[in-house]
């Protein structure tokens, strides 16, 4: 079930280009790392059964993996519109949280009710490094909230987001990764497959990566 998930959202993703690869031209994202695959995920909003495959896949893992949870936290700004949608459609209820305070007004991190002592399921759209889905955790577990585990709709896979999970002792999955990715894009011809082993090499270390085709 869990591979046939992540299979079909790698295949949705790509088709509607929410993730590019580019091996020959890679492009830069905010941190300055070079990188052959650029993964925007609000472009799913746009598609109404795209989103609408999302949301179930979200919703069979929280019933799969977290079906004690109390509370949807959705993760600010990309996760809000997930977040919501979950959380209307278990009936539960839905805060979300930024990745700094805001700078008028009550200055919340945590918009909504703060959940003290409730069981969260935080709701991300991308894992990367796993820095910032993790200060949301921290955010969390800070204001009181038992942190079940986090979900997302992407990983990269890369070991320093894997290892930082584990120190924080946070549960995660993810709807699809970059292992099924790269396979659906050679099979379905959006990348080369000559190209395989200079993707391998970038995921293996982003931030020194350098094109060299």
């Amino acid at each position: 079930m869990e591979k046939n998930i992540s299979n079909e959202i790698a295949q949705l993703l790509l088709k509607i280009n929410a993730i590019k690869l580019n091996v020959v031209h890679p492009f830069t994202w905010a941190s300055g790392w070079k990188s052959p695959i650029y993964c925007d995920n609000r472009k799913t909003y746009f598609y109404p059964e795209v989103r609408k495959k999302i949301v179930t896949a979200y919703i069979y893992y929280i019933k799969q993996y977290f079906p004690k949870a109390e509370v949807i936290a959705g993760v600010a700004t990309g996760a809000i519109g997930y977040g919501a949608l979950i959380a209307e459609q278990l009936g539960l209820p839905f805060v979300y949280v930024r990745s700094e305070p805001k700078k008028h007004g009550l200055e919340n991190l945590i918009e909504g009710e703060k959940p003290e002592s409730k069981k969260v399921v935080v709701i991300e759209d991308l894992i990367s490094t796993g820095g910032s889905s993790l200060k949301v955790v921290d955010t969390l577990r800070n204001n009181h909230a038992h942190v079940l585990g986090l979900l997302a709709i992407f990983t990269y896979q890369f070991e320093q987001a894997h290892q930082a999970f584990m120190d924080k002792q946070c549960l995660y999955y993810t709807l699809s990764n970059y292992y099924d990715l790269i396979q659906n894009a050679i099979q379905f011809n959006y990348v080369e497959s000559k190209h395989l082993e200079t993707l391998s090499e970038w995921r293996k270390s982003p931030s020194t990566w350098k094109q060299n085709i």
